[in-house]
């Protein structure tokens, strides 16, 4: 099948059920843009050496390259194929040179900068950990499915098994970028597809009215509280804990009740107009105040910052509620105290919580939906673009649950008490 390739044509030509099809154009012999099954679409050239070998050319992928542009290639390449060379040759040296080390070093310096710091440390982390010390010496192009399912294997026996689910999409992500900038050859196509994934349970935890109570008992009782007051902003906004730690005094108008988001603070990079209740806005008022007299003394304006860093550089990062969770947690017993044994065989009691920071947002969106919000509104305040996020942390608590059912015990078994009253069944039997 041949047309001349424009923009439009290309983004509309078909998608294969397998494999991949070619379209070529009417202008320039070779050149055509294809498109595989997933829908990717590139604009590629095919060729004779010299010596007669059938050769392939992508020269790049849509949208990243205009038709235009990629039929001027098209035809700057058949002039040095004219003068004897061959392009392809060039790509393959260069492409069997380059490493999975090589590989992960272009990932941090070209796409990392892309994602969210959190996501970029994470990213790191995985390549530091898992990456480099098994496949950095391999070529990209070598690179096999048995090689990334070995390492998934690997981490989930050391008792990761999400954590080999990250890597392996990690490794996903970075083996299409090879397959993009041509250090992969399409045939071979991205090692990671079809790695079986170990199945992940999604964490309902949240605080009940009891733990709530011993939670904040421990708050009060905490020598930390700048850190304490990000802790109790995250139970009184269900915001992420980067966000509250970053939380800029001209975000907020303390008189409408507003904190206003911005983009490249929420994880949606969108921004988010969040209501704040009477209590967070008497607690921001508060400290305000503290602020403003601390500035006075100093003769300084106010920091920028709701929870400045030390020194009064930049703001406090998450990080460092770290040690403070963890005596929180102690206090308020919301953990479990195991027997553990060190390098000489004694053994030593270790409490290990079992709430992270994360579970106060889904604590949060609970008392929403025990209150009974619906939850496009649990989503609006949480910040969230799609209804399904939502619904992860819409887990009712035990106390109306056990109300409702209790309701229905006392229609369907009364009390046998003296005097008690019998409520008969509507539409009896």
């Amino acid at each position: 099948m041949a047309l001349k390739l424009t923009d439009t044509i290309a983004d509309t030509l078909s998608v294969p059920e397998k494999g991949n099809k070619i379209t070529y154009d009417t202008e320039v012999k070779g050149f055509g843009c294809r498109v595989t099954a997933a829908g990717a679409r590139s604009f590629i050239l095919n060729y004779r050496t010299r010596s007669g070998r059938e050769r392939r050319y992508t020269i790049g992928s849509r949208p990243d390259w205009k038709t235009n542009a990629a039929r001027e290639e098209s035809k700057e390449l058949k002039r040095r194929i004219d003068r004897g060379e061959d392009p392809m040759a060039d790509v393959e040296a260069d492409r069997n040179a380059k490493t999975v080390a090589a590989l992960c070093q272009d990932y941090v310096e070209k796409h990392l900068p892309k994602k969210r710091a959190a996501s970029a440390a994470d990213d790191k982390a995985m390549i530091r950990d898992y990456v480099l010390p098994k496949l950095k010496h391999l070529k990209v192009a070598d690179v096999t499915f048995p090689d990334i399912d070995g390492l998934h294997r690997a981490i989930t026996k050391q008792g990761k098994p999400y954590r080999a689910n990250r890597v392996v999409s990690l490794l996903s992500k970075m083996f299409a970028l090879a397959l993009k900038w041509q250090w992969r050859d399409y045939a071979a196509g991205n090692p990671c597809i079809g790695i079986e994934r170990n199945q992940e349970e999604k964490r309902d935890r949240y605080l009940s009215s009891a733990e709530l109570s011993r939670f904040t008992t421990a708050l009060a009782a905490h020598e930390d509280q700048q850190a304490c007051n990000i802790v109790r902003l995250l139970l009184l906004t269900g915001a992420r804990r980067n966000e509250v730690c970053a939380m800029r005094w001209d975000q907020l108008d303390l008189s409408a009740g507003t904190w206003t988001k911005p983009g490249s603070a929420t994880k949606q990079n969108k921004l988010h107009h969040a209501p704040l209740s009477a209590p967070s806005r008497q607690l921001l008022a508060r400290l305000r105040t503290q602020a403003e007299e601390e500035a006075a003394k100093e003769h300084r304006g106010v920091h920028e910052y709701v929870f400045p860093g030390r020194g009064g550089n930049g703001h406090r990062h998450g990080g460092t509620l770290k040690r403070l969770w963890f005596k929180l947690c102690l206090a308020a017993e919301l953990g479990e105290v195991g027997v553990v044994k060190d390098t000489q065989g004694k053994e030593r009691r270790v409490f290990e919580p079992n709430v992270r920071i994360h579970d106060l947002r889904h604590t949060y969106a609970s008392l929403l939906v025990s209150s009974g919000l619906s939850l496009p509104v649990i989503g609006a305040l949480l910040g969230h673009s799609q209804q399904a996020t939502t619904a992860r942390y819409a887990h009712l608590m035990l106390d109306p649950l056990r109300q409702a059912t209790e309701r229905v015990g006392a229609i369907v078994m009364p009390s046998q008490d003296e005097g008690a009253e019998i409520v008969p069944i509507k539409g009896g039997a």
